[in-house]
């Protein structure tokens, strides 16, 4: 049997042979995937299972950027990945997995950070464009660049035991920017990291998205454009909410302007944010704060991080305490406001702002912990545990 190109093998026959049944879908449908070019950004715990679905359902060409390697922490709901990977990048983790559920699959590997700079580029090549990132500077990037290049975004976001899912597209309905013009202060959402995820909630959402998209890629049903659906694990229950275009979005509204890809860390605060140092709060590197204890020095060690992350991991081997964030203003007077205070926690970012504020509250010392727990276990303790 021969195959013009484009269509479909004596292989893809029988390997999509439950798509081919459906009326909906059949033999032109399953052709549309074949051809079609999707870009996955993020192969964590949402990409995880939108790359899953996506590669199974023969999506033609499946590009992934991620610039990270595979973390043991990543298991709990990466299902992308192994054990055995642990360490290795995840576009490497990910093609392997992919190829060997789907040869017919192209897998494009892009193990690069995504920026201002690369982005238009990289995304120009794709039909559909799949957010699977779990950070605000690069969501607003993705969907800046997606508006740009009149490009759907199948949008997806989790947190402890919720999720979002939607479809962008600024040529017919609106965009993220829309729904949310402006980002969150720097601090205000955790992140997973510090939050938590029910380890099942990405497989939830992420099939969701891998849905959305095979829906875009193959003109059946109805996408989520202009809707927001809403999922509680807990109850459990399903909501939407109904989306319409802002006509003063600042990237898709009639007076755009944002006409070009912009800083995004400076957009959302996260780079002030990371520099642990500003606004008076100075910082400590873990093999400064080793030398200090060495040698004797009297500190007040505090974390502030919640009481389920202590139990995990904490410092209480060097003295430390546990003082959480949220309680800090009503314990501060459990502190010393004279002594030579360290604060930390998972890795810096909390304890930047509780140094802060200790210092406007007027305690005479105070510095973050650089790289928080985190930091320390990378330098003195490898075995200790990573969340």
């Amino acid at each position: 049997m021969t195959t013009k190109e484009g269509d479909l093998s004596r292989a893809e026959l029988q390997r999509y042979s439950r798509h081919l049944m459906l009326p909906e879908l059949g033999r032109p449908g399953q052709v549309r995937l074949k051809s079609a070019r999707v870009l996955l950004v993020g192969a964590g715990g949402l990409g995880s299972p939108v790359a899953l679905y996506l590669a199974a359902a023969g999506i033609g060409t499946l590009g992934i950027v991620d610039p990270d390697v595979v973390d043991a922490t990543n298991l709990q709901r990466q299902v992308l990945h192994g054990t055995a990977d642990i360490g290795r990048p995840k576009t490497e983790s990910a093609a392997a997995r992919l190829s060997d559920i789907n040869p017919h699959v192209t897998v494009e590997r892009h193990a690069v950070r995504l920026t201002s700079a690369n982005a238009l580029q990289l995304l120009a090549e794709y039909d559909v464009v799949v957010d699977g990132t779990d950070n605000f500077p690069t969501r607003y990037l993705v969907n800046d660049a997606c508006a740009l290049l009149g490009k759907p975004n199948v949008y997806g976001s989790i947190f402890r035991f919720e999720g979002q899912v939607s479809v962008f597209d600024a040529r017919t309905g609106p965009c993220y920017r829309c729904l949310f013009r402006e980002p969150p202060p720097p601090g205000l959402v955790p992140s997973c990291a510090e939050g938590g995820v029910l380890g099942v909630l990405p497989g939830i959402i992420g099939s969701l998205q891998a849905l959305e998209t095979i829906k875009l890629v193959t003109g059946v049903g109805e996408p989520l454009i202009g809707r927001l659906l809403l999922f509680d694990g807990l109850r459990p229950r399903f909501r939407q909410l109904t989306l319409r275009k802002d006509p003063r979005c600042p990237v898709c509204g009639d007076s755009p302007t944002v006409t070009e890809l912009i800083d995004y860390e400076a957009f959302c605060g996260t780079a002030a944010e990371e520099r642990h140092g500003a606004n008076g709060a100075a910082t400590i590197s873990p093999e400064a704060l080793r030398a200090e204890l060495d040698a004797g020095r009297a500190l007040q060690i505090v974390d502030v991080r919640e009481p389920h992350e202590w139990d995990i991991v904490n410092l209480s081997a060097v003295g430390a305490r546990l003082v959480p964030m949220g309680q800090l203003e009503d314990r501060s007077a459990e502190l010393d406001v004279d002594a030579d205070l360290v604060v930390y926690c998972r890795s810096g970012a909390r304890s930047a702002r509780a140094a802060r504020r200790l210092l406007r509250a007027g305690f005479r010392s105070v510095r973050n912990l650089e790289g928080g727990i985190l930091g320390w276990i990378d330098q003195f303790e490898p075995d200790w545990p990573r969340y």
